[in-house]
């Protein structure tokens, strides 16, 4: 955002955010301790935006912010959005949306495909996972809604003929899934690029592998793009 506005608005800015978040480590624990109800305080996600300063130090906005289009509360996509790019990291944010609202068919679907392939993964391997599925129902080349890509035959060797296994729905890796998913869903958080549309565990190496190109390794996942 900063660096949208230059010069003397974006010293403004900077610190207005000092003021309101502190130090940047202690930014999570001062969002969550402050009485003001969180729809005062957060912004959306901006596209592009001005800002015009005031006599007394004060920024106004000069547009409206334009919000991304996601697939869950636009609220929490909003808030989600405002507080990375206050700095909040990956698991601050994957615990403060850990439970909530409860998830949609489709978001459940999600949450599910992460918790059985990457709960033992990183929560960077975690949310690459999830791009894969979503990335999937995107490509026209698989079927066009998450559960239906994670349920398709032969793709996600936990699903057994069409059905999920037993979740834990009290322990911390479900959790983590969900947080993951609402995070996905918002396209707030950077991971792999549309068109990773597979992965696979190192410790296999499947012959389709060698016809495509490999993208990134992320943990114990080794995701490709064709």
């Amino acid at each position: 955002m900063v660096n949208l506005l230059g010069g003397r608005v974006a010293s403004v800015v900077i610190g207005a955010l000092m003021l309101a978040l502190g130090s940047s480590g202690a930014a999570a624990q001062t969002f969550s301790s402050l009485n003001a109800p969180v729809s005062a305080l957060v912004r959306p996600a901006v596209a592009s935006t001005t800002a015009v300063a005031t006599p007394n130090g004060g920024v106004l906005q000069g547009q409206p912010a334009r919000s991304v289009s996601v697939s869950l509360r636009q609220s929490i996509a909003n808030e989600a959005a405002w507080l990375y790019h206050a700095g909040w990291p990956l698991n601050a944010l994957v615990d403060r949306y850990s439970a909530g609202t409860p998830l949609d068919d489709q978001a459940s679907c999600l949450a599910t495909a992460v918790y059985f392939e990457a709960r033992g993964e990183s929560l960077e391997g975690q949310m690459a996972v999830a791009r894969v599925v979503m990335n999937r129902a995107a490509s026209g080349r698989y079927p066009p809604d998450w559960c239906n890509v994670v349920k398709q035959p032969a793709q996600f060797s936990f699903v057994r003929h069409g059905q999920f296994p037993w979740i834990d729905t009290a322990s911390a890796a479900w959790g983590r899934a969900q947080g993951i998913a609402r995070l996905a869903a918002g396209n707030v958080i950077p991971s792999v690029s549309n068109d990773v549309l597979w992965y696979h565990a190192t410790y296999v190496a499947p012959t389709w592998g060698h016809r495509l190109n490999i993208a990134e390794k992320i943990g114990a996942h080794i995701f490709y793009r064709a």
